[in-house]
């Protein structure tokens, strides 16, 4: 087996308007830069967006909770998707590699290739869709544009951000995020203070139904950026403090996704319609002062690049992941753009459907990513802290890691997935053999998936990963 570690070409340093070149590639020491800390603005700025507030309004308008419910469900899905950002961050200065690539040590090279492909369909082309719209939504309502020529502008700006590469991407997290977080931070407030929010009226709700799907949606929507932590600290100098950039991480997608989520659940109770309105941020701009609101419009437009420059840069990364071999100094960008057309193509087919296709899309999301983190954290288990770097570019195979995830990802799916697909009076069911006979359990998918795919890989890797320390 060889352990020769492949380390990224070219001169880029802290350069924020330099192109990015190579691939996925370990980052040389002498071109790490940053510190741990920044990563806070790194992860808040993307969730500071009308898709998070949106989140938080699905428990209301389609879950049937009440708003405290609604609090109760968003705090433990989000937490749970903060802790593993936490913990899956502080690879990235140890290794200097992308998330993905980390994925080799559980799943081996080529079992690798399944959850990389996944996940660059899912950022580069699923979230880059669900955040474009909200963003062109925005842009629509704040100009004389139509939703679907906005789409194009808030496209073309993201692929240049993304196209560049990290330093620019992290330069514009950073930027963005102090007028981000006055414009949320007073538009939160006018929402729940609003006399037309109801968060204090209470209906007790028998069944654990809507609260499980609702922590399924929140956990998808945290638990996304998961696949890509690493991605973003892994241009921290080696020596830099993992927990502190760990820490950092996860502190910022809880507390951003947390507390607009919370402001998405009282913008329903107040009156907070779904996409069928026409223009959801619209809807939501409405309850604000016309000044206030304009500035928050401004705001949905700029969360949403926040957002999809990350999905779309981690997206091609993970491709890369595979093993594709292009021999090009411009690897990066070059799938950049075929991700950000294609990106652009579902967001353009989902405006049709947005509020139906979204939540369904946050709870599918959470579907693959259960079972990932259950084999990652399974093997970060068993090896204890012991480096895997040798691993990382090594022509070897790890079986128990891509088992372990098809068998409790198809399990759980067929299982107890909760699906409704349609529009209008048009609406398909898909629900889980256990669903169909416990229809008030909700979408437990993730929980299982998880603990499937854990157990499983303890079972099935611990005497292979034993050995191999």
């Amino acid at each position: 087996m060889s352990t020769h570690i492949e380390i990224r070409e070219g001169d880029y340093g802290d350069k924020v308007l330099a192109f990015e070149p190579g691939g996925v590639e370990a980052i040389s020491e002498n071109e790490r830069h940053g510190k741990p800390w920044s990563l806070f603005a790194t992860w808040m700025s993307p969730n500071l967006e009308f898709a998070t507030v949106y989140v938080g309004a699905l428990g209301i308008i389609a879950f049937g909770l009440n708003f405290w419910e609604a609090v109760i469900g968003i705090v433990i899905g989000n937490a749970l998707g903060a802790a593993a950002q936490f913990i899956l961050t502080q690879d990235g200065p140890r290794y200097g590699v992308p998330q993905m690539v980390l994925g080799r040590a559980a799943f081996g090279k080529l079992g690798n290739i399944l959850p990389s492909v996944l996940n660059a369909g899912a950022a580069g082309i699923g979230w880059f869709a669900v955040n474009s719209i909200s963003g062109a939504y925005a842009l629509s309502t704040f100009t004389s544009a139509t939703p679907k020529e906005s789409l194009v502008i808030v496209v073309v700006i993201q692929i240049i951000i993304a196209f560049i590469g990290h330093n620019l991407v992290q330069a514009i997290e950073k930027y963005l995020f102090p007028f981000l977080i006055v414009v949320f931070s007073l538009s939160s407030l006018t929402v729940l203070f609003s006399r037309a929010a109801h968060i204090h009226h209470f209906v007790h709700h028998t069944a654990p139904g809507g609260m499980l799907i609702l922590i399924g949606a929140v956990f998808g929507y945290a638990a996304g950026w998961n696949p890509f932590s690493a991605d973003y600290s892994r241009y921290l100098p080696k020596n830099s403090n993992a927990k502190h950039a760990g820490l950092a991480a996860g502190l910022g997608i809880f507390f951003s996704a947390t507390v607009l989520e919370i402001v998405g659940a009282a913008a329903g109770t107040a009156g907070l319609h779904t996409y069928d309105s026409g223009n959801p941020t619209g809807d939501f701009t409405g309850a604000l002062s016309p000044f206030l609101a304009s500035f928050v419009l401004i705001g949905i437009v700029g969360g949403s690049i926040c957002a999809n420059v990350l999905n779309i840069y981690s997206g091609a990364m993970s491709f890369l992941t595979i093993g594709i071999k292009l021999g090009s100094y411009i690897r990066r960008g070059l799938f950049i753009l075929v991700f950000g057309i294609l990106g652009f193509l579902l967001a353009h087919l989902a405006m049709a459907n947005p509020a139906n296709n979204y939540e369904n899309f946050l709870l599918i999301m959470s579907y693959w990513i259960g079972p990932w983190l259950g084999v990652m954290l399974a093997d970060k288990f068993l090896r204890k802290g012991a480096s895997v770097e040798k691993f990382l570019f090594a022509d070897r195979e790890n079986w128990a890691g891509p088992v372990s995830f098809l068998i409790a990802t198809l399990f759980s799916i067929a299982g107890f997935c909760n699906q409704t697909w349609g529009h209008g009076k048009s609406f398909h069911y898909f629900d889980g053999w256990f669903v169909n006979k416990f229809p008030n359990i909700g979408d437990i998918t993730f929980f299982v998936g998880f603990g499937v795919a854990f157990i499983l890989y303890i079972i099935l890797g611990g005497k292979k990963v034993k050995a191999e320390k």
